[in-house]
């Protein structure tokens, strides 16, 4: 069990160089039902992770010109802020206990591994639906609405702040068809607007859990070279197609977390 653990953690960083996105759709699930790890503590650990992660991914896509700082910056404002203060002010005020009703009970845990769950639905159909490329005839970029851009960053900060998600299969639609930046200009700035959220969140957590510092560095050291292999293989392989693949697999793994946390308990 434990190397089949550190062949899908690998797995993490491989699906960030290969597609921008789905890495921390993947972390949660192999942190707590792989290595055991109780869901709101992976929450954290995970924003451990698919920070560093990112932030190295981000390296290789700076050097090539394809991170726009600019709109990372403007768009990471929002983000980042608000990643933050959910870690540090609303994350600790969650009772184990939400409701009880007769034998029912919503606990913390149920909580948050059902609503990653669906967030891991609504990832799966964005990545099966595809993202539409900038259009070819287009020679001017939209107009940037800052309201819009604002709005899309709280709102991906919530997720990853509860959630631990890093947000790309959020993040590229709108860096491209908000923005208009070019897709594999908005898959670089994704990685490192991702690597910024996930970092600046995760230190809102010191203090609130106790951390397994060496058990985080061998994970996304594992991680990190996964997303070095799979940024190698991007340059071979049909991406498109590959993140509709993924996409059917993410589902299936949503609909099986929702059907073993509220069904099967």
């Amino acid at each position: 069990m434990e190397i089949l653990a550190y062949v899908a953690s690998a797995l993490i960083g491989v699906s960030l160089g290969l597609i921008g996105g789905g890495g921390s759709i993947l972390t949660m699930p192999v942190l707590v039902y792989l290595f055991g790890v109780s869901p709101l503590l992976a929450t954290s650990y995970s924003l451990f992770i698919v920070g560093f992660t990112s932030l190295a991914g981000t390296v290789g896509n700076f050097k090539r010109g394809l991170v726009n700082l600019k709109t990372a910056l403007l768009f990471g404002s929002a983000s980042i802020s608000t990643v933050f203060f959910t870690r540090k002010l609303i994350i600790p005020l969650i009772p184990k206990t939400i409701i009880r009703i007769g034998s029912f009970e919503l606990t913390e845990n149920m909580l948050m591994m059902v609503l990653f769950a669906v967030l891991m639905v609504a990832a799966a159909v964005a990545m099966i639906r595809g993202t539409k490329d900038e259009d070819p005839a287009r020679t001017e970029k939209p107009k940037l609405n800052v309201k819009k851009l604002l709005f899309y960053g709280i709102s991906i900060g919530l997720a990853t702040g509860f959630l631990g998600a890093g947000g790309g299969f959020l993040l590229i639609p709108t860096l491209v068809i908000l923005v208009g930046l070019p897709m594999k200009e908005a898959v670089g700035t994704s990685l490192f607007i991702i690597a910024l959220n996930s970092l600046i969140g995760f230190t809102g957590d010191l203090g609130h859990f106790l951390i397994d510092w060496l058990f985080l560095v061998k994970i996304t050291s594992v991680a990190i070279a996964g997303i070095i292999v799979g940024g190698m293989m991007s340059k071979r392989i049909d991406g498109a197609k590959l993140k509709k693949g993924f996409g059917w697999f993410v589902l299936l793994m949503g609909c099986y977390i929702i059907l073993k946390e509220v069904v099967l308990k």
